[in-house]
């Protein structure tokens, strides 16, 4: 049995049209130049043939995504709540017909049937969505509220969007800013695609932050920041920053939506396209409590299931075209062992120094010098020693990122990152060996003499 959806909407520009459709018992859409929209596979065709008939530089998004809803997601049987501006209801009604195109009509040619069955003026609870048709159906609470005022978004057609072109990014472009192998880059884009949630593990200065955006750019083909999101994980991170719970405000306590639901909103609208959920430091959060009843939903074979949330009486879902990518510090002793459910619901993808990769000797070459030279040498020679020690290994060595940097190489700056980045390490990581601190200290500051 199909589950009733409901919609809120706005019958022409602050409610003109509503007396002609509540006589005529029908919802009807303008774009009249968009034609029978049976013909278009996609709300990205219909997009297309907009900013082709009408102005490029608008992005068509919101009209396009109205369109495709209106004629293939409503059904027969789907209640109809009608908006004039964001603050008045006036009227409800059930679908009745499939979309019509009526090329009869002067204006308004997509038609559906309604059985309109209030007409009148109702105080919105709130303020109404400003778009011309919003599906409502998974906020239960505010479905009730809106159904208990016949039971005893807006304004005026959506604002056009302007077009944000953004820069075009490609697996090259990637493989140019980034240490990596192309091979190894293959592997971690088929991970994502296949797994959906990836966490980059490394030890520190392998690039896993740099990495992280650039790998998302690579694969959407170009720089939308729009799609992409990023957070980053501490002990004090809560599933109310995450998802949803109260916060104080002037009348008391408010519920507010958190950054991955939000995130997520956005991406079910556009599912048509990929997003990006970036979480710096994952596992310094407590991952069970911040993500709840989600742990479940972020699966792969989950994804699009539905399940209640804790604060409100609200169905959601984590959908099919998010990708979350976690960053893990695999040096870090202070944190626990991440939680196996968690685990088991990510693949992890290693991160290691990429002293030896193709583009690292590349920049290394073009800087061309000798003191970096024998530096890095002796960093590898180090990172030797911490991969044999049995109180650290891999997750411990030394990443390439403390040695790169756009500016001129100089004494100042190497001395610098051997004095206050890797002999500190050193310090943390031998903690209860100062000999080895002592000679390795001095093995990197002869190294640059």
């Amino acid at each position: 049995m199909k589950e009733t959806a409901y919609w809120i909407y706005s019958p022409g520009s602050n409610a003109s049209m509503w007396d002609e459709f509540y006589k005529d018992g029908i919802m009807v859409l303008g774009w009249d130049e968009v034609k029978n929209l049976n013909e278009f596979l996609s709300k990205e065709e219909i997009k297309a043939y907009m900013k082709q008939t009408y102005d490029a530089s608008y992005s068509y998004r919101n009209d396009a995504l109205c369109l495709w809803q209106f004629a293939k997601q409503i059904k027969n049987g789907d209640v109809i709540f009608v908006k004039k501006g964001i603050h008045k209801l006036i009227g409800k009604g059930v679908v009745t017909s499939d979309y019509l195109y009526d090329a009869s009509r002067k204006t308004y040619k997509h038609v559906r049937k309604v059985d309109w069955q209030f007409k009148g003026e109702w105080e919105h609870p709130d303020k109404a969505v400003t778009k011309t048709l919003t599906n409502i159906t998974a906020y239960s609470d505010y479905v009730k509220k809106l159904l208990s005022l016949f039971e005893e978004e807006t304004s005026e057609e959506d604002q056009k969007e302007i077009e944000i072109t953004y820069p075009s990014y490609s697996k090259d472009d990637f493989l140019s800013e980034v240490f990596m192998e192309e091979d190894t880059y293959d592997v971690l884009v088929d991970l994502l695609n296949t797994k959906y949630n990836v966490i980059l593990q490394g030890p520190p200065g392998t690039g896993k932050t740099f990495a992280a955006k650039r790998i998302a750019y690579s694969i959407m083909g170009q720089k939308d920041t729009s799609r992409v999101a990023f957070v980053q994980f501490h002990q004090s991170y809560s599933y109310e920053d995450f998802i949803q719970g109260y916060r104080p405000s002037k009348d008391g306590f408010e519920l507010v939506n958190g950054c991955f639901y939000r995130f997520c909103k956005e991406a079910e609208e556009d599912n048509e396209r990929l997003y990006f959920f970036i979480i710096d430091e994952i596992n310094r959060g407590n991952l069970s409590k911040i993500f709840g009843e989600l742990m479940m939903l972020i699966e792969k074979d989950k994804r699009g299931q539905k399940l209640k949330l804790l604060y409100k009486d609200e169905w959601f879902t984590v959908p099919k075209n998010v990708r979350i990518i976690g960053m893990m510090n695999t040096a870090d002793r202070s944190l626990a062992m991440m939680d196996y459910a968690l685990r088991r619901r990510f693949a992890f993808f290693d991160f290691a120094p990429a002293f030896s990769s193709d583009g690292f000797r590349q920049y290394l070459d073009n800087k061309n010098n000798d003191k970096l030279n024998r530096l890095i040498q002796t960093v590898e020679n180090l990172n030797s020693v911490i991969s044999s020690d049995e109180s650290l290994g891999d997750g411990f060595r030394i990443g390439h990122s403390y040695l790169c940097t756009d500016d001129e190489i100089t004494n100042k700056w190497l001395n610098s990152v051997i004095e206050y980045e890797l002999i500190p390490l050193l310090k943390e990581y031998w903690f209860d060996e100062p000999s080895k601190v002592r000679d390795w200290s001095a093995n990197l500051r002869g190294s640059i003499r």
